[in-house]
């Protein structure tokens, strides 16, 4: 059953520092060129001392802005992120503080699915909607990549950069606005070939047998390409008849980030080019925050009008698959 939903309002942030492939080259000794052939990437944003946090309540900022609600009015506050700012508290939490809300009592909390944060945050909170328990939620994914990237693998070391984007969604009054469709899957037999090792109880940091490279993010990415493809296919069909072989009604896709390579598969079943928004050649993969970015950007560009049926799917760590079907 379609759930009467409305993104109203959209914000995010990115660090003022930008690094060039040029730079990256140079510091791993990599030929010139090398990593836009690898990764698709040419720039990307790393922090300059911003935390999680900051760089959420700066994007929540300006989504709630735009859908012109004041920040006391908001019933709960969902923290998507991948990358925690600190172990303990929660980040939604810190967030929440740093958003002047401190004393507010807003629920706030995190739901960390990787890559996949944003996307399950959208569909949790639909539901949240739906039951009438909340009606003004905030959903923020800010993602401080750059920390965990072992320079001894250029290729994912290259990939990622760091970002936030946040947005509002409260009742589509009207219900001209609404999520149709959604669907996750997740296939542990691939856990470990998107991954850090360490920094959770089994291999703590306090444990001298740990080396430092648990510590930084690991991706087997031709393992996971293959693994992509193995299950695509079931997961578009099932996701929406014909989808695997076309966009049919679909007027715009809005793809997680995750590599060059990955974004020429959706062309690959018969999407046109068009219809798909990237963002990974100037600001990389951003984890959770590259979908909530990237459907900024669209709606920036004017790519996405109201009342456009959309597509907004990705990958994440897991290995898991997300998609969700809504009308903007």
């Amino acid at each position: 059953m379609p759930i009467p939903m409305k993104i109203a309002g959209v914000g995010h942030y990115l660090p003022s520092r930008i690094v060039t492939n040029e730079w990256l080259e140079n510091e791993c000794n990599l030929k010139k060129g090398w990593i836009k052939r690898r990764t698709g990437v040419e720039e990307r944003r790393w922090v300059e001392g911003e935390s999680n946090s900051e760089m959420g309540a700066k994007a929540a900022e300006e989504a709630l802005r735009m859908a012109q609600i004041l920040p006391d009015q908001l019933d709960l506050i969902i923290n998507a992120s991948g990358t925690p700012e600190q172990a303990i508290p929660d980040g939604g939490a810190l967030l929440q503080r740093a958003l002047g809300l401190g004393k507010s009592g807003i629920p706030a909390w995190t739901i960390h699915a990787t890559c996949l944060s944003f996307l399950v945050a959208l569909d949790t909170a639909s539901h949240f909607l739906w039951s009438g328990r909340y009606r003004n939620i905030l959903i923020v994914s800010s993602e401080v990549a750059s920390v965990g990237l072992n320079r001894k693998d250029p290729e994912t070391y290259s990939l990622f950069g760091d970002g936030a984007a946040a947005v509002v969604i409260c009742p589509s009054e009207t219900k001209d606005s609404f999520l149709e469709q959604a669907l996750f899957a997740t296939y542990g037999e691939g856990a470990e070939l998107t991954e850090i090792r360490g920094c959770g109880t089994k291999n703590h940091p306090s444990k001298p047998h740990v080396p430092l490279e648990d510590h930084f993010f690991s991706m087997k990415g031709r393992s996971t390409l293959r693994w992509i493809r193995k299950y695509k296919s079931s997961f578009l069909e099932e996701l929406l008849p014909g989808l695997s072989q076309g966009l049919g009604d679909i007027k715009h896709v809005v793809p997680h980030q995750a590599s060059g390579v990955g974004l020429r598969v959706m062309e690959s079943l018969g999407w046109p080019s068009e219809k798909i928004t990237r963002t990974l050649p100037y600001w990389g993969n951003c984890v959770s925050a590259s979908l909530p970015l990237t459907l900024y950007q669209a709606l920036r560009e004017k790519q996405i009008q109201r009342g456009d049926k959309i597509l907004l799917i990705g990958t994440g760590a897991g290995l898991s698959l997300g998609g969700i079907i809504l009308k903007y």
